[in-house]
């Protein structure tokens, strides 16, 4: 089987924003406590955050992560989490029955991510609460000083504001679950107002509406068009949401998910450019894909959860090598849409649905899914300008899909670093000959070349034993401005070309 790329460095998509490779922590199971934050774990740092964990998160090289929630932010009181940490409540966490301490809070939280090295998402409560508290959280984190919740801020040992520039209007509001679940009319009314209040307090952020919880719900189309109707003006991007699972061990099904999600992201943005249209408005919608991933595995093992614990063991998914191979091709195809999808957040990052997975105890390192790789490369190798990827593939039939192409590929030309990285998943379980042609560039060296092939599907990681990882490949050959190799059965596949 053979399968030929065309590139063109004249062809491009676009400029990919680096918050495409964001990510998620929710206070929710042991994605916080338990997860990131553990005092008595034996590589915590002073304040109680685990430095295994921080070190994955590092080498992940996440510019950005959504915080707090998810479902839990719609229950969430703010102020519960700031001031000293022995006067805290604890709560009831409505959204996922368990108890919340309140140990991490907006300063700890914030001090973490400047430690790995990322940007905070932060997300306001328009469930239980609204524009007063919203306005109040963002003078808070962004105002300097000279005013009481600024003033606050300083007293709680955080003299300079955290700039927080991207913002969340709620979480899933669309959803029956969502605690305050309102309908279109009345999240788009409130939405529309909060970011109308909060722009008057720092005019330097950018607002997230809330979309569709997924494709499949059954106000989808209809809640995009009212919600949008409402706020266009006064926000920057809608979200999407949507998760993946192989739920009837059909593989081939289960690798064409990434066609599903390209039809999910291009009808959203057609019905973000039919409200333009409408308002006969100057400015374009972008998107927040800020939800996405596999989730499936745990869900019988969840149903035993007992409520009102303490970072309850919930939503552990323990990820294969198929998962790992629908990771590559979701992100392949974020990048395929990266002229219009700017924000992006796998959800999420520890132990809740996670590339990071940690033990239940004080001395076990911490540790990587399979899934893990696959994003790993993306948000490392992947930076610069998303090239027009133009294929000629064998495809198969699903029972969704008329023509899902074997290969799966998009390439990213970094022109600072004068780098063309080339990223394949083959879908199939034969060797596919991939020849690449890059026009407009000349190969003069294979900086680098990864794959994870050979493996049973159903493999997977745990704490001892790292069986699906990646290696070198060391077939790739090139000339002038020509690439070729072979993606082996069942592959995922990163090749680094340095040109001129």
């Amino acid at each position: 089987m053979k399968a030929n790329l065309k590139l063109s460095k004249q062809k491009q998509i676009s400029k990919i924003d680096n918050r495409i490779f964001g990510s998620f922590i929710e206070h929710m199971g042991r994605a916080v406590y338990g997860g990131i934050y553990q005092p008595t774990h034996k590589t915590a740092d002073d304040k109680g955050f685990r430095n295994d964990v921080k070190d994955l998160v590092k080498e992940l090289n996440v510019p950005l992560v959504r915080y707090p929630g998810g479902n839990f932010v719609s229950g969430y009181k703010w102020e519960d989490g700031i001031g000293p940490v022995e006067e805290r409540p604890r709560r009831l966490d409505l959204a996922w029955k368990s108890v919340e301490t309140n140990e991490v809070g907006i300063h700890e939280f914030y001090d973490w991510s400047q430690e790995v090295g990322t940007e905070i998402n932060m997300a306001v409560n328009l469930g239980t609460r609204g524009i007063e508290d919203a306005r109040n959280l963002l003078e808070y984190c962004n105002h300097p000083s000279g005013t009481y919740w600024s003033d606050l801020r300083i007293k709680n040992g955080h003299e300079n504001p955290f700039n927080i520039k991207t913002w969340c209007l709620g979480n899933e509001m669309d959803g029956p679950w969502q605690i305050g679940h309102k309908s279109a009319d009345e999240y788009g009314r409130l939405a529309e107002e909060t970011a109308k209040a909060m722009r008057l307090v720092d005019e330097s952020i950018e607002l997230v509406l809330c979309g569709s919880s997924s494709g499949q719900m059954p106000t989808f189309g209809e809640w995009e068009l009212t919600v949008l109707d409402h706020a266009y003006e006064h926000v920057d991007y809608l979200s999407l949401h949507q998760y993946y699972g192989n739920h009837e061990n059909d593989l081939e099904y289960y690798l064409a998910r990434s066609l599903a999600m390209d039809e999910f992201i291009k009808g959203v943005i057609a019905m973000c450019d039919a409200v333009k249209a409408k308002k006969h408005s100057k400015k374009t919608i972008n998107l927040s894909f800020d939800e996405w991933n596999v989730w499936y595995h745990s869900n019988e093992q969840d149903k035993k959860s007992k409520p009102w614990q303490v970072a309850p063991a919930i939503l552990e998914d323990h990820y294969n090598f198929e998962d790992a191979l629908l990771i590559g091709c979701l992100m392949i195809i974020l990048l395929k849409n990266s002229d219009r999808v700017k924000i992006a957040c796998l959800a999420q990052l520890v132990n809740v649905i996670a590339p990071i997975s940690t033990e239940q105890d004080d001395d076990s390192p911490a540790w990587k899914q399979t899934i893990y790789y696959p994003f790993m490369h993306m948000s490392n190798f992947g930076r610069g300008i998303a090239l027009l990827p133009e294929l000629d593939c064998p495809t198969y039939e699903t029972k969704d899909f008329n023509a899902v192409p074997f290969v799966e590929s998009i390439a990213v030309y970094n022109d600072e670093e004068s780098i063309v990285t080339i990223f394949a998943v083959n879908r199939s379980s034969e060797t596919i000959d991939f020849d690449i042609n890059l026009d407009g560039f000349e190969v003069t060296e294979i900086e680098e070349s990864i794959e994870m092939a050979e493996f049973n599907i159903k493999a997977d990681n745990n704490v001892n034993n790292q069986q699906v990882t990646p290696k070198s490949k060391d077939d790739v050959k090139f000339e002038l401005n020509h690439v070729s190799m072979a993606l082996k059965g069942l592959s995922w596949n990163v090749v680094r070309c340095s040109v001129k």
